[in-house]
């Protein structure tokens, strides 16, 4: 099983079952009630050839109908969609043969299915008041919103002291790029702390989803704290990859970073070979920037523009040195905008140097 799809798979159903939600108001009743449930997310001919018993139902979907059918003993069938639920009452029968961890009849029977059919499958323990998801070969128990707020703040914290990290590594990259400076390791530093911004990003989105409305305040802070990390990380690639970037391959790139473990990812050679700029012999090696992210931050500069810009004069600089007489014969930069792409390139760098040095 593709575990990449399993977790993607798993967020779509947390947001299904997020706090503020139909569904998870009827599994807390549910749980509230001291019953227990076991509830499939879909419906098709495997799940119907599993089915015995129960009745056709075919009712628009409601927490407090949800709660009323979980007193019968049996399974509740819902459309995946959840606007519908289709039966109730049933008898599920998976393949006993399938392998599973779960000891209660409940929860085995739960995980047998979702692997069985593919639909995600939540349970309700009577016993252990707890709500199961499982999803594909994964289980997920839910947990209280103060639980989840507590993790995700200290998450959130990391968050801001890697920010700051990244944006002292980052001004410190772009200072170098105008003083022709850079070493493959000022590459692999910068490369290095974008992915771990992202990684600690990406858990903390799995918290928002889990939060469903509780986490609105929590969504609103990290997307103040990463606006523009994503493009930065493409940039950097764009800009130091040996060749000329071919088509797909920053985001190949971008998904071998992502790959990396957290003990490679902090080897700074590791990031390196990645980026295809040589191993721990090469780390003081000198790089060059073609541009991408110095031209990414003159305003009101099209991508267009900035890959003709980049295309023509090849490196940062050469950009750098360039009059407006040399930016004008580049296609679609007439006597404005390359007076505006000249004065842009000359304010960055004199500020850049300004605030490395003073």
């Amino acid at each position: 099983m593709d575990t990449t799809a399993d977790e993607q798979r798993l967020r779509a159903v947390l947001a299904q079952i997020a706090p503020g939600t139909a569904l998870r108001d009827g599994l807390e009743r549910i749980l509230r009630g001291r019953t227990g449930a076991l509830i499939v997310l879909g419906r098709d001919e495997t799940v119907d050839g599993i089915s015995t018993g129960g009745f056709e139902l075919d009712v628009p979907f409601t927490a407090t109908g949800l709660r009323e059918l979980a007193k019968m003993d049996g399974a509740i069938i819902v459309d995946a969609g959840l606007g519908r639920i289709i039966r109730a009452a049933v008898h599920l029968m998976p393949d006993h043969t399938l392998p599973s961890e779960e000891t209660g009849t409940r929860h085995r029977t739960a995980d047998r299915v979702a692997r069985q059919t593919g639909f995600p499958v939540i349970s309700v323990s009577q016993s252990m008041q707890i709500i199961a998801a499982y999803v594909g070969g994964r289980r997920h128990v839910l947990e209280d919103s103060g639980q989840i707020l507590s993790r995700a703040n200290q998450a959130l914290a990391t968050l801001e002291r890697y920010k700051l990290r990244l944006d002292e590594v980052s001004a410190t990259l772009s200072a170098l790029e105008v003083e022709d400076l850079v070493t493959v390791r000022d590459v692999a530093v910068v490369a290095q702390r974008l992915e771990m911004v992202s990684r600690i990003a990406r858990e903390i989105e799995g918290y928002v989803l889990e939060l469903g409305t509780d986490g609105r305040l929590l969504s609103l802070q990290l997307e103040e704290l990463v606006t523009g990390v994503d493009a930065e990380r493409e940039l950097v690639v764009r800009d130091y990859l040996p060749g000329a970037p071919e088509d797909g391959e920053p985001s190949a790139t971008l998904a071998r970073l992502a790959g990396l473990s957290s003990t490679e990812l902090v080897d700074p050679s590791a990031t390196a070979r990645v980026l295809r700029l040589g191993g721990g012999d090469h780390l003081d090696g000198a790089a060059s920037p073609r541009g991408y992210r110095l031209l990414a931050k003159v305003p009101r500069l099209s991508q267009p523009v900035v890959e003709r810009l980049v295309g023509h004069f090849g490196s940062l600089q050469k950009l750098l040195s360039a009059s407006v007489d040399d930016l004008q014969v580049v296609s679609g930069v007439g006597d404005l905008r390359a007076r505006h792409v000249r004065e842009g390139l000359s304010r960055l760098a004199e500020s850049t140097i300004l605030e490395r040095y003073v």
